[in-house]
């Protein structure tokens, strides 16, 4: 098949195309109605329990789901459970009750809302869901992208892992941090990186509201990212320089250093020359 004959992938996602499950009438019609506030957002199915929540999940294939809870029947976490690993959209519950939030985010929920929801809150997380969505979009865009390599060039072996270990890398100027989880290949955005610490043999990447452990030494995360955006404060931290907001002195020329999200770090003397890096 030569390369003419193949059409380009489309490098843009679209709206998001939303499904809301709730067993309640008004709030499924509330969420809608804010929901059309946002141009790029658009809702193609409800569903008011869990059984019909599957099949629209399989008839509409959803970008993303806002998932009630407490559901007759079926609740949103049984609903969830049947879906077929790769087939679950983004999913953010919505429920009355706090006391799901553990179960929800280890069900890998992207975010978790109490009603009646907040304004800011609903844009809080509708920002997470554009995040994971465009990361999905690429991670896709990638792999069509792989296969028409592949066609052209005869090696149907080729495949995103591969192409990770032959060190194909994005351009500089996406600037992401591409780390595999799982059988997964992830990118990050820098400008979504607040703060990386090490966990033993592992790493905790805390990005876009979210926390992703990798397997991995903090002396190769600090090779593969730019000492200046993203310098040294302690033997087992990193930390983007521009999230820093607050400088606080500690003892023995230790510092503490307040991020935009309220997280604190602490700056070891040891480190004490990168202090010229935080722009406060």
């Amino acid at each position: 098949m030569s390369a003419q004959s193949q059409s380009q992938p489309s490098s843009n996602p679209g709206p998001m195309r939303v499904l809301v499950v709730d067993d309640e009438p008004l709030a499924r019609r509330g969420l809608r109605l804010r929901l059309a506030k946002h141009a790029d957002v658009v809702v193609v199915a409800e569903a008011g329990n869990g059984i019909s929540a599957l099949e629209a999940v399989n008839r509409e294939q959803p970008d993303l789901m806002f998932l009630d809870v407490q559901m007759p029947g079926l609740d949103g976490f049984g609903t969830l459970e049947k879906l077929p690993l790769g087939q679950a959209p983004i999913t953010i519950f919505v429920t009355a009750y706090d006391q799901y939030a553990v179960q929800a985010f280890e069900a890998r929920a992207l975010d978790y809302l109490l009603k009646p929801v907040e304004d800011d809150r609903l844009e809080q997380a509708l920002e997470r869901a554009r995040a994971r969505f465009r990361e999905r979009t690429a991670e896709v865009h990638c792999e069509r992208l792989l296969g028409l390599l592949a066609d052209w060039s005869g090696n149907s072996d080729l495949s995103l892992e591969d192409a990770l270990e032959e060190e194909i890398k994005p351009p500089a100027a996406e600037q992401t941090l591409t780390v595999k989880d799982g059988h997964k290949v992830l990118r990050i955005p820098h400008g979504e990186i607040r703060w990386i610490d090490a966990a033993g043999d592992y790493l905790c990447i805390h990005a876009g509201g979210e926390t992703l452990v990798v397997r991995g030494t903090m002396k190769d995360m600090e090779a593969r990212l730019d000492s200046q955006r993203f310098p040294r404060v302690h033997r087992s931290t990193l930390v983007a320089a521009e999230r820093v907001r607050e400088l606080r002195p500690h003892l023995n020329g230790e510092y503490f250093l307040v991020l935009d999200c309220g997280q604190v770090l602490k700056l070891s003397r040891s480190y004490r020359e990168q202090l010229a890096l935080f722009s406060v």
